[in-house]
């Protein structure tokens, strides 16, 4: 589509963060620096496990006197409020949860709405609706996928997943110069050390994909595990040892783009 458009995004809720703490608060359990979004507005973030593991991704829009953590809906979205909720201690902060509350991606018209921060190809946030045409959210999708970009728990699993695996230091999820936060020693011995095996990769075939978080298997043996897909492109956690083997594959198999 080459004309201005807008997609609803799925399952989408919204977490308000107020008090005087809340820049602190923030600073001290995520990967990004939160203080960037006082400039930036809009920052790409992660809330992690004590053990470096995924747990939430979110988005962090500052507000007049508040923060807005734009994440997953519905239970995960509650999961979120009460992981953070039980961090706040004596904080000086506010929470508060909506479930569910419309995101709209704008695809061109850089007038509406914030950039999404983790690449210039995915468009602009906003949660007015644009008076725009809509096109369908694969329109989306497919763009996300086609870059390698993980939409939260569709394809970083909980608890388990890392962010190196997840390439989201590729996407401006992280800040290696920031202080201490939950996980950050995991994170950072990953990078520093080349301690990853496995990465999420672009996939397609010309057969049907697997099922979301089924295993992939070549030559019987185990290399990757499917994550999210859009008609015949995926994303899925592979054994960076089989790339090369995968982007040559005959065109009934997975194969690696890009």
């Amino acid at each position: 589509m080459s004309k201005a458009f807008y997609c609803t995004l799925q399952n989408r809720g919204l977490i308000h963060v107020e008090g005087k703490d809340r820049y602190d608060f923030l600073q001290g359990l995520t990967s990004n620096d939160v203080q960037k979004a006082k400039e930036e507005k809009i920052l790409y973030n992660c809330l992690l496990t004590p053990q470096g593991r995924f747990l939430h991704d979110f988005f962090v829009i500052e507000g007049d006197g508040f923060l807005l953590l734009d994440c997953e809906g519905t239970e995960r979205a509650d999961d979120l409020y009460e992981r953070l909720n039980k961090y706040r201690l004596r904080s000086d902060i506010f929470l508060s949860v909506e479930h569910t509350h419309p995101v709209y991606a704008v695809f061109g018209d850089e007038e509406i709405g914030l950039p999404d921060p983790r690449h210039f190809k995915m468009g602009r946030r906003t949660f007015d609706k644009p008076d725009l045409p809509e096109a369908p959210f694969e329109e989306w999708d497919k763009e996300r996928i086609a870059l390698g970009i993980p939409d939260g728990s569709r394809d970083m699993k909980i608890t388990k997943s890392t962010l190196m695996e997840c390439r989201i230091d590729q996407f401006n999820g992280l800040d290696w110069d920031k202080g201490c936060y939950m996980g950050q020693e995991l994170t950072a011995r990953m990078h520093h050390r080349g301690l990853g095996k496995k990465h999420l990769y672009t996939i397609t075939s010309d057969s049907p994909l697997p099922a979301p978080y089924s295993d992939i298997h070549l030559n019987g043996k185990l290399i990757g595990n499917m994550r999210s897909s859009c008609g015949n492109t995926g994303l899925a956690v592979i054994n960076d040892a089989v790339i090369e083997e995968l982007k040559n594959g005959p065109s009934n198999s997975i194969r690696i783009l890009g």
